[in-house]
């Protein structure tokens, strides 16, 4: 954080935009504050886009202020100006070249406990100020000449910025009643800023943490996404946890949580690996830049951070499903990472998550996040190495990035020769991919070549032979190439009592 002085606020003001909204004020006799996250992030040196400005009519005279003035605005600015109005919100928003700014008049709520839509009405500052989430966000400086860089801030957020602690300003229990979705920006914030929720607002998550049932899972994933997305995301996680949320909006990623003891033997604590996991992944991926290409169906590269973190939250997904005790192993998981995929589309649907590509993108890896440790604890062979080229696809470097995540053993030693067993599969993924070309191959005879040769129609004995081909190449019988590839298809079609067609 930045301390600012008075001539520091101003010199970030010196925009002709803000300038403009000046004069605009003093013409409208009306009050103009820019408020909250513009503001917060002024002082943590923070890019921000989020342009909110409060408008007040002292004379109380100006039906709908905020509207009041974004139209007087595009009517300065003229045709490049777009506005979009909301006048059931009294609320209106002003895009111009790269900047978007909302206004809105000051206004105090009132709320129905089945509803976090509340009911307005024109207020004062004070009053607009009250209504806000958190101290932080409720800072405001003065846009009007007199007043021009003046800070207004009742509920000290400055000093909350300082000691970097994210606090309600009025009671706890009545800011996350009246707005439960309050509740994951809390911990939200938190974790994007690396703060600590207050004492008292921490337990007023706990005591309101039933309200979350009235928000939609729209915005509840919104706000997941975001702490995903966050440079250490598992604080988000454990604060969720710590005070009775995750289980209410995210039941399979707590049952994660604990540890058993049978006969003497204990399992780790499988949330709190998950969690070091994404961490991990977090790392990994914090500079875009240092990105694998992907599948090319991102929208950009914060899009594939995100669904790659995805991956790394719901890798062992299925544990708590496999869970079982030998007398001899001790605790296994087995198969879980196939019953984790089959859970996903259950949890994207549930939390109103896209059921499409970026879907299928989380249940490959989630399916697959095993079988790089299978190769590694093995001898490596140009089978299984041609095998996983083969069914990860594109998606190859997302895994391995994702399997060395998983690299969480305490013991330095097995970290150690699991890394340098990576770093062979790794080299060797390089050379077969090189020698066989075996990414996303497809076999060099088609089903539909198989059907014209031998006179068939769509049947058992197509694929069988399609399969046959196709795992000749991948065992390294026979070279990716046609020659040999339609050798050995004449070769198996006799054994089952085909016979080429000839013109």
């Amino acid at each position: 954080m930045k301390i600012l002085s008075h001539e520091d606020i101003l010199q970030q003001l010196d925009h002709p935009f803000f300038r403009l909204i000046s004069d605009t004020a003093e013409e409208l006799a009306l009050e103009c504050y820019v408020i909250g996250g513009w503001v917060r992030d002024l002082y943590l040196e923070r890019p921000s886009s989020d342009i909110d400005i409060v408008v007040v009519d002292p004379t109380q005279q100006t039906k709908r202020p905020g509207i009041a003035i974004a139209e007087a605005l595009r009517h300065k600015l003229g045709k490049k100006a777009h506005i979009a109005i909301y006048k059931n919100f009294g609320t209106a928003q002003l895009k111009h070249k790269s900047l978007e700014i909302e206004f809105v008049g000051a206004r105090k709520e009132s709320y129905d406990r089945n509803s976090r839509k509340p009911v307005t009405e024109d207020g004062t500052l004070e009053e607009d100020q009250n209504r806000r989430d958190f101290t932080i966000n409720a800072m405001a400086l003065c846009l009007n000449k007199e007043r021009f860089g003046e800070l207004v801030d009742p509920f000290d957020g400055l000093a909350d910025l300082e000691y970097k602690t994210i606090a309600t300003p009025l009671d706890p229990d009545i800011t996350f009643s009246d707005d439960p979705l309050r509740m994951m920006r809390c911990i939200r914030f938190a974790t994007q800023l690396g703060f600590q929720i207050e004492e008292e607002t921490f337990d007023a998550l706990g005591r309101n943490k039933e309200r979350i049932k009235i928000i939609s899972a729209e915005r509840i994933a919104e706000e997941l996404n975001k702490i995903i997305l966050s440079p250490i995301p598992s604080t988000g996680f454990v604060e969720l946890e710590r005070c009775g949320l995750l289980p209410l909006i995210f039941p399979e990623l707590a049952q994660l949580q604990g540890v058993e003891t049978k006969n003497g033997k204990a399992h780790k604590n499988n949330f709190y690996h998950t969690l070091e996991v994404l961490d991990n992944v977090a790392k990994a991926t914090a500079n875009p830049k240092d990105l694998p290409e992907g599948n090319g169906t991102w929208d950009s590269p914060k899009d594939h951070i995100l669904w790659l973190r995805w991956a790394a939250l719901l890798h062992d997904i299925g544990k708590p499903k496999s869970k079982r005790f030998d007398p001899l192993l001790g605790w296994t998981f087995h198969n879980h990472n196939d019953i984790g995929e089959k859970m996903i589309p259950g949890i994207f649907r549930r939390m109103k998550l896209p059921m499409n590509e970026k879907m299928k993108f989380v249940q490959k890896l989630v399916q697959l996040h095993m079988r790089p440790i299978a190769i590694a604890d093995s001898e490596v062979t140009d089978s299984a190495v041609r095998r996983l080229l083969f069914d990860a696809g594109d998606d190859i470097d997302d895994l391995m990035l994702l399997c060395t995540a998983d690299i969480t053993s305490k013991n330095d030693l097995k970290k150690k020769k699991f890394a340098d067993n990576y770093i062979t599969v790794r080299t060797k993924l390089v050379e077969i991919e090189e020698k066989d070309r075996i990414r996303n191959f497809q076999p060099p005879i088609s089903g539909e070549d198989i059907m014209e040769m031998f006179g068939l129609k769509p049947c058992k004995e197509v694929g069988v032979l399609k399969t046959t081909i196709k795992d000749a190449i991948l065992d390294g019988k026979i070279p990716n190439e046609y020659e040999p590839a339609e050798a050995l298809l004449i070769e198996e079609a006799k054994k089952i009592g085909l016979n080429v067609i000839t013109n």
